[in-house]
């Protein structure tokens, strides 16, 4: 498949302004507040906190103390809070409107989750303090990962990856442990065409080569050539399920006991659990280990980067290897494992410097006991609901690569643009007039110019038929083509307009310095 790599310019060729939106004399547009760089703003000698002069003591640096300025702006208060203001108001998120990332599952986070993980005694712990002062955080743990063992059929539990491909690691890592016990080294792990990035790239960094195993006409793994590729060799595989076509993979079980008879394990990407949550386990379909996304399934924020966490559930024949630390309920009490020793001698060691993400594990039980078993069934139902409301509310306008019920997620191509010149970036462009984040672009890479939508349980009916209706409008406008302009130019109300995108990726600027200076 070939990716669009052509960049376009700021503006439009030959445009020299904008006539539907006239340049302002301060380059504010109404609310929409253009904002210097950090570093513009600074006068020498401004001053934003006056703080006393520290109390001399000795240098302990030696020659490395610093003999010049940090070079940081000088900045009044007023000037920082108005510079990040801005640029919080230039942020999307869940909070503002429906967030069709595919694959991303960006739901709703409940207000009640967030004051719960503020709570005294929940938010001012701290992890070093003794066990004897955090009973009750560890209580709350140790049902966290009670809950998460009954609702995936798995055994064990590892709390303390802080994300996905985090998890993914944990996961592998298990893996390893366990034939390395078993004496055997075994050097390639299976990945579908159609796998999330991270699942090849878990598997190289644990030292493994990945294998691709093709997907069929219909979507799903291509179980005669995953067969084929099974031998000695082979450490295990690693499956979404469901897949990120939005499909589940109905052979799941087949796989489970190929991959089990040749002797390796089977992983699951969990990013896409909120599609079964309630409704099948894992642990019944064979699967040896899989990471949670809390973030994704369990409604703890996405954050820029973080805060992540990915739990990772273990069958019997990987839970030995489990990582340290994990919590332990006994006659005393609830106490951390934090070593290797002992009942832990097989632990493959220590992926995090404490415990896991306390904020995170906070909010995903305040969510799973909000619900319930029966409401945490009725999101995955509601979720696949909603997909294939979209599915089938567009399918007439946007070709569907893959015939039948979707999952989570409703996936598109570009075929129906073919020949209009309005490509699947150019889509996701008009959308951002429209006032949406674009859905996800040109994944998976075994669907061209793929468009994937998942709109979560979290969206009523009433936005999900604006989105239908607005995304059918784009397609009826880049099928008129009455106006060529449009797409090429859009977005024409953001507060940047289209880059050169691959010249940005290829030779980006990351440093500034004064006017006048190298």
């Amino acid at each position: 498949m070939m990716l669009n790599n052509v960049g376009r310019q700021t503006r439009p060729e030959g445009a020299g302004g904008d006539t539907e939106m006239p340049e302002t004399f301060t380059g504010n547009r109404a609310l929409n507040l253009e904002t210097p760089l950090i570093f513009e703003q600074g006068v020498p000698g401004r001053i934003g906190v006056d703080l006393p002069e520290p109390k001399k003591v000795k240098a302990k640096l030696g020659g490395l103390a610093r003999k010049g300025r940090i070079g940081l702006p000088d900045l009044s208060e007023p000037q920082v809070l108005r510079h990040y203001v801005r640029l919080s108001r230039q942020n999307y998120s869940i909070d503002a409107g429906f967030y069709p990332l595919g694959s991303c599952t960006m739901k709703h986070n409940p207000r009640i989750n967030e004051k719960a993980a503020r709570m005294p005694g929940l938010g001012d712990i701290h992890p070093l303090q003794p066990e004897s002062t955090v009973q009750g955080a560890l209580a709350l743990v140790y049902e966290l990962a009670e809950w998460l063992k009954t609702i995936t059929g798995m055994p064990a539990v590892a709390m303390s990856p802080a994300a996905g491909a985090h998890g993914e690691l944990c996961g592998v890592m298990a893996m390893r442990a366990a034939h390395e016990a078993r004496g055997e080294v075994r050097t390639r792990i299976l990945v579908p065409e159609s796998a999330h990035g991270t699942n090849p790239a878990t598997a190289a960094l644990c030292g493994y080569k990945v294998d691709s195993v093709p997907a069929r006409a219909d979507g799903r793994m291509d179980l005669e050539a995953f067969e084929a590729k099974l031998g000695p060799d082979v450490a295990g595989v690693m499956l979404t399920n469901p897949n990120t076509c939005g499909l589940f993979e109905n052979d799941i079980r087949k796989i489970a006991d190929l991959v089990h008879a040749a002797g390796g394990y089977f992983y699951c990407d969990g990013a896409n659990f909120n599609a079964i949550l309630g409704r099948t386990r894992p642990g019944d379909l064979g699967v040896d280990a899989m990471h949670i996304n809390l973030h994704k399934t369990f409604s703890t924020p996405h954050g820029g980067g973080g805060p992540g966490s990915g739990p990772v559930v273990l069958s019997d024949a990987l839970a030995p290897f489990a990582p340290v630390p994990y919590v332990v309920k006994d006659d005393n009490g609830y106490r951390l494992q934090e070593d290797v020793e002992g009942d832990a001698a097989q632990s493959f060691g220590r992926m995090k410097t404490f415990h896991g993400q306390m904020g995170m594990f906070i909010r995903a039980l305040a969510y799973m006991l909000s619900h319930g078993a029966d409401g945490l069934k009725q999101i995955a139902e509601d979720a696949v609901l909603n997909a294939n409301y979209i599915r089938v509310g567009l399918k007439d306008v946007l070709h569907t690569p893959f015939d039948g019920v979707c999952m989570h997620e409703a996936l598109f191509d570009d075929s129906t643009l073919k020949d209009t010149g309005v490509s699947t970036l150019d889509i996701a462009k008009a959308m951002i007039d429209e006032g949406y984040h674009p859905m996800t672009m040109y994944f998976p890479l075994v669907v061209h110019g793929a468009m994937l939508v998942e709109p979560t349980e979290s969206e009523t009916k009433e936005t999900l038929d604006l989105f239908i209706g607005t995304m059918r409008h784009l397609v009826d406008k880049a099928r008129t083509g009455n106006d060529p302009d449009f797409f090429k130019n859009a977005p024409r109300y953001s507060p940047r307009r289209r880059l050169d995108e691959t010249g940005a990726a290829r030779k980006p600027i990351l440093r500034w310095a004064p006017e006048g200076t190298e």
